[in-house]
């Protein structure tokens, strides 16, 4: 059983753990959205790992945030952020 997802604030970062995957997106997008404001990094070093649909997640987090360094490599995140041309920062990779 995979662990559950979650998100918190913790100083300039939000911290998330667990797998960030489909089934979880929904629950942690109000938690995020509420704790966004002067988000400077996302913390993934606790993520287990993360689809396409964590990914979405994260990168429109960072869009609202207006850009955030990412702390941590979760499975899955390397390949889905390349294949989507998004930059180590998730931003959208300029070509």
């Amino acid at each position: 059983m995979a662990a559950t997802a979650s998100v918190r604030r913790d100083g300039d970062a939000l911290a998330f753990a667990g797998a960030l995957s489909r089934d979880a997106v929904a629950a942690l997008w109000p938690q995020a959205r509420q704790a966004l404001p002067g988000v400077q990094r996302f913390d993934l070093s606790m993520v287990s790992s993360v689809d396409s649909a964590g990914l979405a997640l994260l990168a429109e987090l960072a869009q609202r945030a207006g850009g955030v360094s990412v702390d941590g490599d979760p499975p899955g995140l390397d390949g889905l952020r390349r294949a989507y041309r998004l930059s180590p920062t998730l931003s959208f990779a300029q070509a």
